[in-house]
């Protein structure tokens, strides 16, 4: 599939969550506003270090990005966005086309996720386990409002319950890109189950996490 590109420096978009966004680059605009008139689908992909010198231009990027649906824009009276994007695909950016636009475009293919070979009830325990952890966090700080627990109780499965986990418990961007790169399921699994007992224990050394290490609950 060919989709625009929208490289950001810290932020990983995951499948089976939503990401507000506000536009307001030029760019970014033109690339919305043909985005609305088309297929209403994006890439948004992390820049890699050292964009700050090319930001303008064509800065580097990491090579897998998370695919969006806009499901709601607004167009303000100056020019600016704020959409709304549905994660449905991890894709692997395989060829980016020559520059034709202000903004990036590229062929992308999606990936799918990689189920253990004895099956998803082998992961049952351990995906319970996050689930309870994850609610368990929660109300350790507060935050047991209805929209944070239908995360994980309305997933539509066991591999968008660790995406939409991560979404929120991961803040630091690498690794956010470290699960959005793992495909399979069991070993990010692992990964999400260490961010989800990592925060409860910040938050029982006294509610106060490091810098980077907070959950994200907006």
């Amino acid at each position: 599939m060919i989709l625009p590109l929208f490289p950001l420096p810290d932020t990983v978009f995951f499948p089976h969550t939503l990401l507000p966004l506000h536009v307001f680059e030029p760019r970014y605009r033109e690339m919305v506003a043909d985005c609305l008139a088309g297929e209403r689908r994006m890439a948004v992909v992390r820049l890699l270090p050292g964009w700050e010198q090319d930001y303008d231009g064509r800065p580097p990027i990491h090579t897998l990005a998370g695919a969006g649906e806009v499901v709601q824009a607004e167009r303000l009276p100056d020019g600016r966005y704020n959409i709304l994007l549905q994660g449905f695909a991890r894709v692997l950016i395989e060829e980016e086309q020559p520059p034709a636009r202000a903004y990036r475009v590229a062929r992308c293919r999606p990936l799918e996720d990689r189920l253990p070979p004895e099956g998803m009830e082998a992961l049952a325990p351990g995906l319970e386990a996050v689930k309870s952890a994850y609610l368990r966090l929660l109300k350790e700080v507060g935050r047991s409002d209805e929209r944070l627990v239908r995360l994980v109780t309305d997933a539509p499965t066991p591999a968008a319950l660790l995406d939409r986990v991560a979404s929120v418990v991961v803040v630091e961007s690498a690794g956010s890109q470290q699960i959005l790169e793992t495909l399979e399921v069991a070993r990010r699994l692992d990964l999400v189950a260490a961010a989800v007992s990592q925060a409860l224990l910040l938050v029982h050394r006294g509610g106060r996490a490091a810098p980077g290490a907070a959950p994200r609950w907006n």
